[in-house]
Parts: C-alpha cells; sequence; structure tokens
C-alpha cells in the first residue's frame, strides 16, 4: 500500500480548509489498515481517520499524523437480512440507500448527516431524534494491537460521545434495522432532506454543526442567532446566514479565522446566556479553542 507524503487536507474536507497531512493512506481491506497503522506506529506518529472530510477543522499549518481515509472493501455495504454491513469507510448516503433497497428502516435520520458509518460511530452522529447508539449493533475497531468487534455498550455511545481513543479507526459497523416500505422510507427521507435544506447551509463549504447542543432550549444555533452573530464573517469565514451553528468558507477562509470565529460566539453566548458551549467539530493537528473566561477548563 502506497503512503503519500504532503497532501494538502485543504481539498479533502468540506469545508475546505488545512494544510498538508505529514502523510495519507488510503486502505482498501483489512490487512492494508492493519499495515498502515503499524506503519505509523514504527514512526511515532499519531493516525486520525478522516472518513468524507465533515465534522473536521485542519491546522492551516498541516497535520503531523498518519490521516485514514477508507476504500475499498472498507467502504461499502451489504444487507444480511435485517442487519446492514457497512465498511468504517461507507458513506452514509450508500448506507441509506442499501437499507432502503432491502425494504429496511431505521437509517432514515442518517439522510441529514454528510459522513461515513464509522465516523458516525466515533461521534455517535444523530439528527432528527435518534442517533447511531440506537442502531448500531457493534463496531470492529482496529489499532496498533490489532482488530477486535466491540459491542454498542463497549462503544459507550451518548450524545456525541463514544469510548474510542484517538488512533482508533472503525473498519466495519453492523447496524439493526427493521423491516419497513419502501415508500414509507422515501416519504420520510424527502421531508427530512426537504428541512435540511430549508435550515441549514447545505450549498455552502461547511465542516457541519460548531457546537453540540445544550440538553435545553434554546439550542446552539439559536443562541448564536440571537446574540447577532449570524453573517459575522472574520477572514472569509462567515457564520451562515441560515443557521448561526454552520461556520461557512466564503472564499479563502483560514482555520484561525474559523476558530476566532468560534471563540467570539462562545463568548457571546456566555455573555447573554450564561451557557457554555461544547465544541462538536473535531480539531486536526495544532489548534485549539481558547475556553471562555468562565470556563475551568
Amino acid at each position: 500500500m502506497r503512503i503519500e507524503e504532503g497532501v494538502p487536507l485543504a481539498r479533502m474536507t468540506t469545508v475546505g480548509i488545512g494544510g498538508p497531512a505529514a502523510a495519507l493512506a488510503r486502505p482498501r481491506t483489512l490487512a492494508e489498515l492493519e499495515e498502515a497503522l503499524d506503519w505509523a506506529a514504527r514512526r511515532g506518529l499519531d493516525v486520525r481517520p478522516i472518513g468524507l472530510g465533515s465534522n473536521l477543522l485542519a491546522a492551516d499549518a498541516g497535520v503531523d499524523a498518519l490521516v485514514v481515509r477508507l476504500e475499498g472493501e472498507l467502504a461499502v455495504a451489504e444487507v444480511q437480512e435485517t442487519v446492514l454491513l457497512a465498511g468504517g469507510g461507507t458513506p452514509n448516503a450508500v448506507c441509506l440507500h442499501r437499507a432502503r433497497e432491502a425494504g429496511l428502516g431505521g437509517f432514515e435520520f442518517a439522510c441529514a448527516i454528510p459522513g461515513t458509518a464509522g465516523g458516525g460511530v466515533r461521534m455517535n452522529a444523530g439528527a432528527y431524534g435518534s442517533d447511531w447508539q440506537a442502531i448500531v449493533l457493534r463496531a470492529l475497531v482496529v489499532d496498533a494491537d490489532g482488530a477486535r468487534w466491540r459491542s454498542n455498550d463497549e462503544l459507550e455511545l451518548s450524545y456525541r460521545h463514544s469510548a474510542l481513543l484517538p488512533g482508533q479507526v472503525v473498519a466495519q459497523v453492523e447496524f439493526q434495522l427493521v423491516a419497513r416500505p419502501v415508500a414509507e422510507i422515501k416519504e420520510t427521507v424527502a421531508a427530512m432532506q426537504a428541512r435540511r435544506k430549508e435550515t441549514q447551509p447545505t450549498n455552502r463549504r461547511t465542516f457541519g454543526s460548531v457546537f453540540k447542543n445544550p440538553d435545553h432550549e434554546p439550542g446552539a444555533g439559536r443562541m448564536i442567532e440571537l446574540c447577532g452573530l449570524k453573517g459575522h464573517c472574520i477572514g472569509g469565514a462567515t457564520i451562515s446566514p441560515r443557521h448561526g451553528n454552520f461556520i461557512e468558507n466564503a472564499g479563502g477562509a483560514t482555520a484561525v479565522a474559523a476558530i476566532t470565529l468560534m471563540a467570539e460566539a462562545r463568548e457571546r453566548v456566555l455573555d447573554r446566556f450564561g451557557v457554555v458551549l461544547e465544541r462538536e467539530v473535531e480539531l486536526l493537528g495544532e489548534l485549539e479553542l481558547p475556553p471562555v473566561s468562565a470556563d475551568p477548563g
């Protein structure tokens, strides 16, 4: 398997921001994935899976790590009775298509999540009242010590959280779905997609939601909006005029600009609502969101 060096992450992330990765591997089989992780371990390099590049903000200076994007056998899905078996790199859109073809429901909510099956495990992705925790049976997790299946309980899935550690890669996921008429699945997905297009900047370069929603109303986006920040721009990074919890790359945006915008939003929300917003987007490289003034961290 070929390891590439110095690949710009700006062209591999949905927001279009990021300097070069020290190394990039595109394993197509479980054996190749294990080989790549062994290669990184022998060189003392961290491992960072990136899926389709959503939910990620990479440092402008790049990332001193082996970046992993799963392809081939690790990016396909098939149905076995009522179980959907997907490679960790399988796009959610492909998973949904396979489930719909087989008349299996339960995965419809993922039409609003532009990521992969494995990325969904890592952050317990969710939307429209459901999440990975509700449908995952188990996941095949690979690290430098090898591969092991982990049950739903072992994954410790909770709101935008799992027990996966840095350097661990989800190679396969088993989803338990339920029989549902294809027409109902299509109707549900169409309604969810229409709602998403109406409320989110689906035609702009973003990394997805910036902050986690607090366990009360209003949500993160609404609080940012009430602070008057929709449309606020710093160096090409713009808080979406459509949804306050998205940052758009309006052209030439940098990771520093995006972080500065995130920090300002957190401070403004704290000042007005007394709420400390928690970051949802994953940061790659030497990049850090500074704590707000009332944050003990």
